[in-house]
This record gives structure tokens, C-alpha cells and sequence, in this order.
């Protein structure tokens, strides 16, 4: 696996969260919009059940460098 380029996908039922390492610019913003659900000195550093599903698109929707995106859960 490449460290440099990991995909991993994080849900709370409703949406799904996928985070591409490798696209990553570290612009803070995913942290800055909602520090309840990404945390990077945590692990795991997403926490998707600590937000709701609309606040969480609303800061990946903010995500310059595309390496944080999502999908809603077919419920």
C-alpha cells in the first residue's frame, strides 16, 4: 500500500466520508469548518457520528483540494 495515497471512507449511517490522502494540501479548512468531526491528531481523525450530516457537507464542500469528499447513504 502506498502510504502516500490512502483512500478511506468514514460513514454515520446517513453520508459517507472518503478522504484521498494523496490530494491533501493540509489547508486546515475540513478542521476549521468542523473541528467536532475531523481531527488530525486523533485516530480515526474523522468522526462523522460527531456532526450532522449537513454540517459535515458543508465543510468538505469547502475542501480546495478535493482529497475530502462524500455520498449520501441509500437509506
Amino acid at each position: 500500500m502506498d502510504k502516500n495515497n490512502i483512500k478511506k471512507e468514514y460513514s454515520n449511517g446517513e453520508v459517507t466520508i472518503v478522504w484521498q490522502s494523496g490530494k491533501c494540501i493540509h489547508s486546515g479548512l475540513c478542521v476549521r469548518n468542523n473541528p467536532d468531526v475531523f481531527q488530525p491528531q486523533e485516530k480515526p481523525w474523522i468522526k462523522p457520528e460527531a456532526s450532522t450530516t449537513e454540517k459535515i457537507k458543508q465543510a468538505i464542500d469547502k475542501c480546495p483540494s478535493g482529497a475530502l469528499s462524500y455520498y449520501l447513504n441509500k437509506l
